[in-house]
């Protein structure tokens, strides 16, 4: 993997982890002590700094295996032909197997539902897996079946015509009637697990529309442009409207008994990977959602 560093005199282990949002600082550590970051084929040493414009090969290390078997987990499918399977995600269920999940995620559910026909490209832990939301944010994900597919679709992501469109509750209220953050995210230098906005991070952009004033509240319809960890979450929090219940980038505490942030991915737009035709695939706010609408005072 290459990357850039865009200004001198960073220490390299925080200049990794903010330039590979995967990577946490400690890793980063140990991929400098292990010999894996290199520069012009010179190995890069850990007390190094950075410098301008500076490429840096990082050889990440194979993720070690896990047993990741197909599982009857039901499936809200929106939308499946022989190529791709969009799936309307339930709140809490973790897209892929990880350390702390590793099962009963949603490649388990799509393992089983589609008989092991999913791209490989990602490996064993990502089978399938193009894109990803967060464990508490629901809606739709999309996922290949083929490799094939799967490089059309990633494809897609790059340039931007696979189009995410979400609705979120955000805390306060929202004078302009829609708008534009462009604001670079990277790991937040306070807190290494946690993302922010930060010079050097990687280019983010969310467009966002009011679709109704509540008193103290706000439904928004935010449109990524590009797709970095958190976006949505961070994007809203840095303007001084954080989702409702996110209490990692809002308030500590849960409010209008939302225990999670009120994020919902509502509608995917593609062009089909092997017809080019455009698809686009909706589906209606979750119960969750809905109830938390109920509880809110319209402004007239």
């Amino acid at each position: 993997m290459t990357v850039v560093c865009p200004e001198a005199g960073a220490r390299m282990d925080v200049a990794l982890a903010q330039l590979l949002p995967e990577v946490s600082r400690s890793a980063a550590q140990r991929l400098l002590e292990e010999g894996r970051v290199t520069c012009g084929g010179r190995t890069v040493k850990k007390n190094e700094r950075t410098e301008a414009g500076q490429t840096l090969e990082v050889a990440l290390p194979e993720p070690e295996p896990l047993d990741v078997r197909p599982q009857a987990i039901p499936l809200d499918v929106a939308y499946e032909d022989d190529d791709v399977i969009v799936v309307n995600k339930p709140k809490g269920l973790v897209v892929h197997p990880a350390a702390g999940h590793p099962d009963g995620t949603l490649v388990n559910a799509l393992l089983y539902h589609c008989a092991g026909s999913l791209s490989g490209i990602n490996g064993v832990l990502r089978p399938g897996i193009v894109h990803r939301i967060d464990k508490d944010t629901s809606g739709l994900v999309i996922a290949a079946k083929n490799d094939f597919a799967h490089q059309a679709l990633a494809a897609q992501l790059e340039d931007h015509t696979l189009a995410r469109t979400y609705e979120a509750v955000v805390v306060g209220g929202i004078r302009e009637d829609g708008g534009t953050v462009d604001a670079p995210i990277g790991r937040s230098p306070a807190d290494r697990k946690k993302m922010a906005v930060v010079a050097g991070g990687r280019r983010a952009v969310t467009h966002f529309r009011v679709l109704e004033r509540y008193r103290g509240y706000t439904r928004v319809e935010c449109r990524l442009e590009t797709g970095r960890t958190h976006q949505i979450r961070v994007h809203m929090a840095y303007r001084g409207h954080p989702i409702l219940g996110d209490t990692v980038y809002g308030r500590k505490k849960p409010e209008l008994g939302q225990d999670s942030q009120c994020l919902h991915a509502r509608e995917l737009t593609f062009l089909h990977p092997r017809t080019g035709r455009p698809v686009t695939v909706t589906c209606g706010l979750p119960d969750y959602f809905r109830a938390v609408l109920e509880k809110l005072v319209p402004l007239e």
